[in-house]
């Protein structure tokens, strides 16, 4: 008499599986039930080995390594996609642009930037992502979780990138070099932002007189000519300013530690260079002369102005 074998089998996806445990843990995926929850960051999983591998963040455990160049991993799967850099094997192609991967996943992962799908989707604000590590990170705005902690000072970090670009704040780290002039800096973003002072190239243009800026931040500085545009006010008198530099050293007159004022008509002025420089114009001292006909002044500016009526 054969004796059949007892199906454990899901009744919503009518999976089989060979035991009832396994069954079991599969029927969670349905319910959405998560009974593992992390005591460091409180954060649930439906699976055990999920916490297991989840904790590893906090504990910085990493028990799986690589024979052949003995770095550690946190994971089984991180330890397989990792061996294959030394086979140097890309069997994965894109159909589209004929790209090799290493992997079966980078290649899916590459694939959404053809087909613009994205299809892990935040359950809070619902915003989508082509990735789930960017939706991991994503979901900690909303949870507050920083799993990233630095030894130093004790900040917290919602990823790793972040708190190693920190951590070069204590260390003086500075792996970006510059191969024209040797300057090294602490994020690759810097470099990239110097690199325009070897090339001369000025990328930003001002739509209204067609002048041409090196960085962003002076365009914008710029435009504000054009638009009368004043966003930073003095909170004592209320003067509004284009730049935020105009505001800093406008703010320097209303303190009196730091004011200078002439001992000739008491007028005020925020550095005592600018005072000297005011100074002169009560002496009949005159250093600046011109060339062409030897009028003199008392001020570099007033020579340069004086200086263009003779071209």
């Amino acid at each position: 008499m054969k004796v059949m074998k007892k199906l454990h089998q899901c009744s919503v996806c009518n999976k089989v599986f060979p035991n009832n445990s396994k069954l079991l843990r599969h029927n969670v995926t349905h319910t959405g039930e998560k009974p593992y929850h992390c005591s460091v960051c409180l954060k649930d999983f439906a699976r055990k080995f999920s916490l297991i591998q989840h904790q590893r963040v906090h504990t910085g455990d990493k028990p799986f390594q690589c024979l052949l160049c003995l770095k550690d991993f946190a994971t089984k799967a991180s330890l397989n996609q990792h061996q294959v850099v030394h086979t140097g094997e890309k069997p994965f192609q894109c159909l589209v642009c004929l790209k090799d991967f290493t992997h079966k996943s980078s290649l899916k992962q590459h694939q959404r930037l053809h087909t613009g799908e994205k299809p892990f989707q935040c359950s809070v604000c619902l915003k989508a992502f082509a990735r789930k590590t960017l939706l991991n990170i994503h979901e900690r705005i909303h949870s507050g979780e920083k799993p990233f902690q630095c030894s130093e000072c004790l900040k917290d970090f919602t990823e790793k990138s972040a708190l190693k670009k920190h951590q070069r704040v204590h260390t003086g780290e500075k792996p970006f070099q510059c191969l024209v002039c040797l300057k090294a800096f602490v994020r690759k973003s810097l470099l990239d932002k110097h690199k325009i002072v070897h090339t001369g190239e000025k990328p930003y243009h001002c739509s209204v007189c067609l002048k041409d800026f090196t960085y962003k931040f002076s365009l914008d500085k710029h435009e504000r000519v054009h638009t009368g545009e004043k966003d930073y006010q003095c909170s004592v008198c209320s003067q509004q300013f284009s730049v935020k530099c105009s505001l800093v050293r406008h703010m320097k007159t209303h303190t009196e530690e730091t004011t200078h004022e002439c001992p000739e008509c008491q007028k005020v002025f925020s550095s005592d260079s600018l005072l000297v420089k005011h100074m002169t114009l009560h002496k009949e001292h005159k250093p600046y002369k011109c060339s062409r006909c030897l009028e003199s002044f008392s001020d570099k500016t007033n020579l340069v102005n004086h200086m263009i009526t003779h071209i």
